[in-house]
């Protein structure tokens, strides 16, 4: 909890600040709405993973229905790239880079599949991963257990009927675990801006085809992509957000590429198509494993209460 004389303080100054840098949305809207609500909200203050003040700031985010103005500079996060190893282990490779970039070096491929006890592995598998390993994360989905009208899809069709009552069974024990789940989508603005905040990378389900198919339809002309194969399901790391270019930085397991970049609208494509359920590992990271090139100090306010 904030002293009062510093919360005055940080109120009186972003509302200078605010005024001078048009943010996206006013630092000083966000400030009273922490200290309006923060006695209201007390009982809430030991609910794991986030923070009381990191719940308010995704009530603030998620709870708009646009965004206005405009947010200039960029956050990455420092994610070493890891390439899966089979055709059905991105996600295990994906939960590593997250594992190496939060600094635990005691684990390789072979002891997440282990530990995973399944090659059909789900976001849900992969949120059971991280809290072996005790990090701090949100899932965050449009559906609460398997949904089985992926069953029409080649992807699902085979595995589907033998996932079911496993997958809607993690889901079910999930709370006791520890897991925190939420269904509600989240756009990529929103994810953008929770990546400008410093504090987070992501792991997201995506549409292997449709974020290529994407990408080359915002270099080519579209007209040479008129096919509509398969979805087919896999794993990236969101690591980082360049506002100037409205694109995202990305680790993606199957390339050989140690970076990748992907537009807004491509990565929106791709984690929306019907077989993600919009599926979103976003995951607390130390301050100390990341580099920033936005000088906005009222940014960094918002960094501060985080």
């Amino acid at each position: 909890m904030l002293p009062e004389c510093c919360c005055c303080f940080l109120l009186s100054y972003t509302r200078s600040i605010s005024a001078k840098t048009q943010l996206m949305w006013p630092l000083y809207v966000l400030l009273n709405k922490i200290l309006g609500t923060e006695e209201d909200n007390t009982e809430e203050s030991g609910r794991d993973p986030l923070s009381l003040v990191e719940s308010l700031l995704f009530k603030q985010l998620l709870g708009q229905d646009k965004f206005h103005g405009t947010v200039s500079g960029s956050y990455f996060v420092e994610v070493p790239h890891i390439n899966q190893l089979h055709s059905w282990d991105c996600g295990l490779a994906c939960v590593l880079m997250v594992l190496r970039t939060l600094g635990i070096k005691d684990c390789n491929m072979q002891e997440l599949e282990e530990l995973c006890c399944t090659r059909s592995i789900w976001t849900v598998d992969l949120a059971y991963l991280l809290q072996k390993f005790s990090v701090n994360f949100s899932y965050f989905t449009v559906t609460l257990g398997a949904n089985p009208s992926f069953s029409v899809e080649t992807f699902y069709k085979e595995q589907l009927p033998n996932d079911l009552v496993r997958v809607d069974m993690l889901f079910q024990k999930a709370r006791d675990a520890g897991i925190n789940i939420e269904c509600r989508s989240i756009s990529s603005e929103e994810i953008s801006l929770l990546i400008l905040s410093g504090d987070f990378l992501a792991i997201a389900l995506v549409d292997q085809y449709k974020l290529r198919q994407s990408w080359l339809e915002d270099v080519c002309a579209s007209d040479f992509f008129n096919d509509t194969p398969d979805y087919t399901g896999h794993y990236i790391v969101i690591s980082g957000y360049d506002a100037d270019a409205d694109e995202f930085e990305i680790r993606d397991p199957a390339n050989s590429r140690k970076y990748g970049r992907v537009t807004s609208k491509c990565l929106e494509k791709a984690r929306k198509s019907f077989g993600t359920d919009e599926d979103l590992l976003l995951i607390r990271v130390e301050r100390e494993e990341t580099k920033s090139s936005n000088q906005d100090h009222g940014d960094d306010c918002i960094r501060q209460l985080l």
